[in-house]
């Protein structure tokens, strides 16, 4: 749910303090893990690998470790880039069903729509009173979306048809997040800049008002590095690449698969080795085995290296990831099939969150006198 891309220096000072969700947590009273996903459709291979296979370890590890968490469908985000009404009415009901079939249990975690929540809209103005532009100036979201680098300002002539909601983005998502009091965040590497902001704009209410009232989230990082394009290893997978061979799909048959990495760019070194920086379509390959298997590239590399070509490790590859995403592909379809129950779960997420934002929110007015 959060940012694309974030300065390396930014990533580094973060990762310290980042906890690695794979290698467990010590269980502390009042823990509370939120995270959420745009509804844009069906999820690919980078999205479960990157966010929703680990909401599924978390959900396993709730009441354990955490005492609550929350998954929501950020359909309020979705607006800064709206897509027709009736498909977004369609993707909220996909987003929840992804959810689940990676491993969310709906009965020991909340699962719901971000905007039957209105505390989400009420928090997010209180909270941009708190916000500096100049910071939000610097934040890779919007840039991203409107195709510029990393230099560009608002003052900028080429920006001059930002939108306020896409600008404000990352104070709705502090929203999202300090709205629960939610003290981890699963996020990757890539992600943590708008994680950050959540914890300054904390810090700042904290201060202002003499007061912890927000617990500063932490990182949970997910190991997994970024999956790359098949097309363009150069690339990260997108959903809006125009090639669909670009990408693995949730809900991708076998055949469907294998015919993709087949036709994934490699390079003329027919040997099998692990060099990202040398070899990104070779490495990219490899880095999807490692990930869906919780294991590190190099110690795939050792399984692969003696394979004759590209060829046996492409039919390796498709072999690895349709074994790993057919439960989730079948519980997806499962799931899918029937609106009514995706419905009703949504509705019961929808109060449980209400009133776990309904308590917050009054503490805010409290202390800042509107209440």
């Amino acid at each position: 749910m959060l940012a694309q891309s974030a300065p390396n220096g930014l990533i580094r000072r973060n990762l310290p303090k980042a906890l690695c969700i794979l290698r467990g947590q010590i269980r502390r009273k009042g823990s509370t893990v939120f995270s959420g996903i745009q509804p844009t459709g069906v999820a690919h291979l980078g999205n479960y690998l990157g966010a929703l296979r680990a909401w599924g370890q978390v959900s396993a590890s709730t009441p354990a470790r955490f005492d609550t968490a929350l998954f929501s469908v950020m359909d309020m985000h979705a607006l800064t880039v709206p897509p027709p009404p009736d498909k977004l009415r369609e993707y909220k009901r996909t987003a929840a069903a992804l959810i689940i079939a990676s491993g969310v249990d709906p009965e020991n975690c909340i699962v719901y729509v971000q905007s039957e929540v209105p505390g989400h809209a009420e928090l997010c103005w209180i909270l941009s009173c708190f916000s500096d532009f100049g910071y939000l100036n610097r934040m890779t979201q919007w840039k991203s979306k409107m195709n510029l680098n990393a230099s560009s300002s608002v003052m900028d002539d080429a920006v001059q048809n930002l939108r306020l909601g896409l600008f404000a983005y990352p104070v709705l998502q502090a929203a999202d997040i300090l709205l629960y009091k939610a003290t981890h965040v699963p996020v990757g590497e890539d992600q943590v800049q708008h994680l950050e902001f959540s914890r300054h704009i904390g810090k700042r209410f904290n201060s202002a008002y003499d007061t912890n009232l927000f617990p500063l989230p932490k990182v949970l990082l997910t190991p997994t590095p970024r999956v790359m394009s098949l097309r363009d290893p150069a690339k990260k997978m997108s959903k809006s690449d125009p090639a669909e061979h670009s990408r693995i799909m949730i809900n991708d048959p076998p055949d469907l698969i294998r015919s993709k990495i087949k036709r994934a760019i490699t390079d003329g070194d027919k040997s099998v080795t692990y060099d990202p920086a040398n070899r990104a379509g070779v490495a990219n390959l490899i880095d999807m085995v490692a990930g869906l298997q919780g294991r590190t590239p190099e110690d795939v590399e050792k399984d692969v290296k003696h394979f004759g070509g590209h060829a046996e490790l492409k039919d390796f590859v498709a072999d690895v990831i349709s074994t790993e995403l057919q439960p989730v592909r079948e519980r997806f379809e499962s799931l899918s099939s029937d609106p009514e129950y995706l419905d009703r779960l949504l509705r019961r997420g929808a109060q449980r969150a209400a009133d776990i934002a309904h308590a917050t929110l009054k503490d805010v007015k409290r202390t800042v006198g509107i209440y």
